[in-house]
């Protein structure tokens, strides 16, 4: 590098000389692994094994400060705009590992694309903005955009505590290599319970699990220290290095990527506001964290898509469209957002997203837990629950250890049981509903304490009579294999907010008791169809747990408060003619009455 700092770099070079050939790079804070001339990748065990046959030169590379790679490892490094000599963040390591690379590697054609999922997505987004003329394609996939509102580690500033401590703490992920290392001991195990709604309940308050990493995880310190998002959290957003890109993008992702759904979707609108010219566009699939890269994208838990959509993405998409750009071949002719409506299960084209054809509509509160497209014509109406901390909602109904990608559609009816959960359902549809775009919550509400998260879902509600066949890509001669679905509610899409960061993510702001106030936040675009004899549900609670950290419904500082500041708290739901609460839905086509 610049600086003098060498980075670990595995290559991986055709032995056919007879033409030149281009470079995919990955840069990566996981490990190139495994390490040694007479080791090699396992590419063959995926579709990468396909820009192998391809021809590709493939390289991949431990980021600085990462296994075997020397230098100092900072997470999510901030980027620096305007640089002085002598400054790095990873642009510049983008730009001069790709230098050395079309200058020292042999049988190259000066063509350079970048890819990455997750953590690697967000490496793939810096080396976009790194400005080096040789970077023709870069593909970010679910990467990470912004660690605070939406990614992993926060949900709208709502501390996702189980994969924070089990990424950094119980994973290692945030164990320092002062010296280049190849491999690493086992992490000791950590918890106490296998179950882990009972483990992180019992842990108490967060400070616990902060003693429980010790002082060696520095980012995770880190997060204690900074519990709102300041300037320090305002360097690490990947959205402010998105300026004047010049390579194709290709940003990929799943809509239900439990790890980074809000990176895949931001990190494009970033782009496409930052960058006009720029040719970026977008694929959204019905996917699990990485599901697009797996031989199989047929399903995600119960819910089947009627075709194997990671393999459509595989053959269409991304193969072709790092071939046409970094060998020349056809133009594949991708549409600027290739999108999988679920419900209908079909892939649809459009310009860009969100689309221009779709029509914001006000879905309101009723009474008897309905839902309208008329907004409440009487003087004085909500619902009400009773938050209690020390019994927060599960995420899922099902006890396990590991969290779960499958609560991203699992069937709800195990939380419209509790009476700490709103529910609101349409009438029976007449024909399909179909809406694309972000999803905004407009609540009105007032609370007995100073404090309270809320979480909102959208759920399709099947009929009773429903089954369909089911697809198993590994069956062979098997009989076909109805699969009944009847009454199943489908979560399309969920998510949390802070209560506190109703007016501002810099200065959280206390309740006070009794007052009516507007919380409105977006949840994650959606991609669904709720087909004709379905019903659209919305469910409102207040905990989501062990998803999130338990918000104790006190004003304080969640981050070192003690367990006696945790309290119940009476939430009010209003659905009156001045403060009608709503759902603001993207709607593509159809109609909810």
């Amino acid at each position: 590098m610049r600086d003098g700092v060498k980075l670990f770099t595995s290559i991986y070079v055709p032995r056919d000389s007879t033409e030149k050939h281009p470079i995919l790079m990955e840069r990566t804070p996981y490990n190139c692994a495994p390490y040694g001339a007479n080791e090699y990748r396992d590419f063959w065990s995926g579709y990468k094994r396909y820009f192998l046959h391809e021809g590709y030169i493939m390289v991949i590379q431990d980021v600085r400060g990462r296994w075997m790679s020397e230098g100092k490892f900072v997470d999510v490094r901030p980027f620096i705009k305007d640089k002085k000599p002598g400054d790095i963040d990873e642009s510049t390591d983008a730009y001069d590992a790709i230098d050395w690379l079309v200058k020292n590697v042999a049988g190259n054609n000066g063509n350079v694309g970048v890819f990455g999922t997750s953590y690697p997505g967000f490496y793939a987004g810096m080396a976009a903005a790194s400005g080096h003329p040789a970077l023709k394609a870069v593909s970010p996939q679910a990467p990470v955009t912004d660690w605070f509102e939406g990614d992993d580690f926060h949900h709208n500033g709502a501390f996702f505590f189980m994969d924070a401590f089990d990424f950094y703490v119980a994973g290692g992920f945030g164990r320092p290599h002062p010296v280049p290392v190849s491999k690493e001991s086992p992490m000791p195990d950590v918890y106490k319970s296998k179950d882990n709604y009972q483990f992180y309940l019992q842990q108490g308050t967060d400070k616990n699990l902060l003693n429980l990493a010790g002082d060696s995880i520095a980012f995770f310190n880190e997060l204690y220290k900074h519990p709102n998002k300041d300037a320090w959290w305002q360097m690490r957003n990947a959205r402010i290095a998105q300026y004047n890109i010049k390579p194709a993008i290709l940003v990929v992702g799943g809509f239900f990527d439990a790890e980074d759904c809000f990176g895949a979707w931001n990190f494009y609108k970033a782009i496409r506001k930052q960058s006009p010219e720029t040719n970026a566009k977008l694929v959204m699939g019905p996917w699990y964290h990485e599901e697009w890269s797996s031989p199989d994208g047929t399903h995600l838990g119960n819910i089947y898509y009627g075709s194997n959509t990671s393999v459509t993405y595989q053959n269409e998409i991304i193969i072709p469209f790092f071939n046409h750009y970094l060998k020349g071949k056809n133009d594949p002719s991708i549409a600027g957002a290739t999108i999988f409506f679920t419900g209908e299960n079909q892939w649809r084209r459009f310009d860009s997203w969100p689309s221009g054809q779709i029509k914001e509509e006000k879905i309101y509160l009723t009474d008897k837990n309905g839902l309208s497209t008329k907004k409440p014509d009487i003087e004085s109406g909500f619902d009400e629950y009773v938050s209690d901390p020390a019994h927060p909602v599960p995420y899922t109904e099902v006890v396990h250890f590991n969290r779960s990608r499958e609560y991203m559609t699992d069937d709800q009816r195990f939380a419209g049981r509790r009476p700490d959960v709103l529910t609101y359902r349409s009438p029976v549809l007449k024909e399909d509903f179909t809406f694309g775009g972000p999803v905004v919550a407009d609540l009105k509400t007032s609370i007995s304490t100073s404090d309270a998260d809320f979480v909102v879902k959208i759920i399709d509600v099947f009929p009773d009579s429903l089954s369909y066949q089911r697809i198993d890509i590994y069956a062979v001669n098997e009989p076909e294999r109805i699969y009944p679905l009847g009454g199943y509610q489908m979560l399309v899409r969920g998510e949390i907010f802070r209560g506190r960061f109703r007016k501002s993510f810099e200065i959280p702001q206390p309740f006070q008791p009794g007052k009516i106030e507007t919380v409105r936040f977006t949840l994650p675009d959606i991609a669904h169809t709720f087909k004709k004899g379905h019903r659209l549900m919305i469910q409102i609670q207040s905990s989501w747990f062990p998803l999130s950290d338990r918000n104790p419904q006190k004003f304080t500082d969640i981050y070192s408060c003690d367990e006696k500041d945790f309290q119940k708290s009476s939430i009010r739901i209003f659905r009156e003619r001045q403060n009608a609460s709503a759902i603001i839905l993207p709607v593509l086509s159809g109609k909810l009455e």
